[in-house]
């Protein structure tokens, strides 16, 4: 799967995601695209997911029209959601094109 990293998206999170093709929206010079722009242009350039920790993005957007999938995780302080890696893995794997999944992860 060809998966881009918002900007809040922790680095060391595309270790964890063996054998999918992850690119950060920085490396892009995406990284100040707001979420519309930003999710334009990921559909636009063949992402099929985007990962961000950005919450408001469900409402910000309107996602029934998008055909890129969006996994949100509910924390992304890396000490803490390396913790709970398994459970981005899995809603990466389970995801489909339009889908939206919010991973919740503790603060703790």
């Amino acid at each position: 799967m060809f998966i881009l990293f918002d900007h809040s998206t922790p680095a060391p999170l595309r270790r964890h995601l063996r054998g999918h093709d992850v690119t950060e929206a920085f490396d892009l010079g995406w990284a100040r695209l707001s979420n519309g722009a930003l999710l334009s242009a990921a559909e636009d350039a063949g992402f099929e997911l985007m990962i961000t920790a950005d919450k408001n993005m469900r409402y910000q957007q309107n996602l029934a029209s998008r055909k890129i999938a969006l996994v949100v995780i509910g924390n992304a302080q890396w000490p803490i959601l390396r913790r709970y890696v398994d459970r981005v893995v899995a809603a990466v794997e389970t995801s489909s094109c339009g889908s939206f999944i919010e991973v919740d992860i503790p603060f703790q």
